[in-house]
C-alpha cells in the first residue's frame, strides 16, 4: 500500500476508535463509568498516549535520518561521477572511450537506482554492462608520465568509492516500517481517542476537533512513510542532478 493509502486507513481506524467511545459511553451502565473508573482508564490512556509519543518522535526521528542519509549518498554519488569524469579528461584522449562509456552507463544507473529502491531487494545485485567495461578499461589504462599514473590511481579510487556507494544504496533498498510495528501504533492511537469520548458528549465542535486530531496523527504517519521511501512518493530524492551530472562530449 502506499504511504497516503495507509494513512488514510490510520485516519479511518482512529476516528471509528474516537466515535467507538461514544458508543460505549452509550451502552454501559452508569456505574461503570463511575469516578474510580474514570481515573483508572485516564492514567492507562496517559499512559499509553506517552508510549505512542515516544514512538512516534523515535520513527520520525529515525525516518528522517535515513532519508537524509540516503539523499547524502545520491550527493555523493553524483560528485563521483563528476570527478571522475574530470580526472579521465585530465589523463588525457586515451580515456576517451571511458568518458563515453560512463555517459552510456548513466541513464540506465538512475532509472535502475529509483526503481530497485521502490522495491524490496530480494534479488542479486547486478551491475550494468556499460558501468563494468568502464571499470574495468580503467585498470587497462597504461600511463605514460607520472602525472597520468597519479590521474590512474585517484581514477581507481574514487570509481572504488562510487561503487561502494552504489552498493549502499542497493543493501538500504526496500527498507521500510514493518507493517505489524504501525498496526500497534494505529491501535493505541485508537484506544487514546477512544478514551477522549467515553466520558464526553459529542457536539459539532468536540467531532471537528477529533477529526482534526485523528488528521494531525495520520498526518504524521504519512512523513514517516514517505520519509522511508525516499526514491518514490511525493518527497522522493530527485534523480535529475545525477541523470544531467556528465555533459555531453564535444566531438
Amino acid at each position: 500500500m502506499t504511504p497516503i493509502a495507509v494513512s488514510l486507513v490510520a485516519f479511518a481506524i482512529i476516528l471509528a476508535g474516537a466515535f467507538a467511545g461514544t458508543l460505549l459511553r452509550w451502552a454501559l451502565p452508569g456505574h461503570h463509568l463511575a469516578d474510580d473508573a474514570k481515573d483508572i482508564i485516564r492514567l492507562g490512556a496517559g499512559l499509553t498516549g506517552t508510549i505512542a509519543a515516544l514512538v512516534l518522535g523515535l520513527l520520525i526521528a529515525s525516518a528522517k535520518s535515513s532519508y537524509d542519509t540516503q539523499s547524502g549518498q545520491v550527493q555523493h554519488l553524483t560528485a563521483d561521477v563528476v570527478l571522475l569524469d574530470q580526472l579521465l579528461a585530465q589523463y588525457g584522449p586515451e580515456a576517451r572511450p571511458i568518458r563515453e562509456l560512463m555517459r552510456q552507463a548513466l541513464d540506465p544507473l538512475v532509472d535502475r537506482l529509483w526503481r530497485e529502491s521502490g522495491t524490496v531487494a530480494d534479488a542479486p545485485f547486478v551491475a550494468t554492462a556499460a558501468s563494468e567495461a568502464a571499470f574495468a578499461k580503467i585498470g587497462e589504462l597504461t600511463p605514460q608520465t607520472d602525472a597520468q599514473r597519479s590521474l590512474k590511481v585517484r581514477a581507481i579510487q574514487v570509481s572504488t568509492d562510487l561503487a561502494q556507494t552504489r552498493l549502499a544504496l542497493f543493501v538500504q533498498a526496500g527498507s521500510s516500517i514493518p507493517m505489524p510495528f504501525l498496526a500497534v501504533l494505529v491501535f493505541w492511537l485508537a484506544i487514546i481517542f477512544a478514551s477522549f469520548s467515553l466520558f464526553s458528549r459529542l457536539n459539532p465542535t468536540l467531532v471537528a476537533a477529533l477529526v482534526v486530531f485523528a488528521l494531525s496523527a495520520s498526518a504524521a504517519l504519512f512523513l514517516i512513510l514517505e520519509m522511508s521511501q525516499p526514491f518514490a512518493g511525493m518527497m522522493q530524492i530527485p534523480s535529475a542532478p545525477l541523470r544531467s551530472a556528465l555533459a555531453p562530449l564535444g566531438p
